[in-house]
């Protein structure tokens, strides 16, 4: 996976309003915007960057939901739930990333 930590630091440096205000938002949605716990909204946000495909915040994702207290077995539930849904290639792209995670590589 690409390296963009680089490129998002310059994002920042150029438009910092608008790295503020979507920060600010994004914050806004996750802990303000209804009455899903902490740990669930983690899992949810797994089930949406697996199927969007977005791997990198789907690293993110998992490691949020672990620190909210979701289980192994709970994460990998969620990513299941990918197979009948986004298809079985979008499930094994996302379980790619689980397991990177938290299996070293042979």
């Amino acid at each position: 996976m690409r390296d963009i930590h680089d490129l998002f630091k310059q994002f920042k440096e150029e438009f910092p309003l608008v790295d503020l205000k979507c920060e600010e938002l994004g914050r806004a949605v996750h802990e303000e915007g209804g009455p899903l716990k902490e740990r669930e909204r983690w899992l949810m946000k797994i089930a949406i960057s697996g199927a969007a495909g977005h791997l990198r915040s789907l690293e993110v994702h998992i490691k949020k939901a672990q620190e909210a207290g979701a289980t192994e077995e709970e994460i990998k539930h969620t990513l299941l739930l990918l197979i009948s849904t986004a298809g079985f290639p979008t499930f094994m792209e996302a379980y790619s990333v689980y397991k990177g995670l938290f299996t070293p590589i042979k």
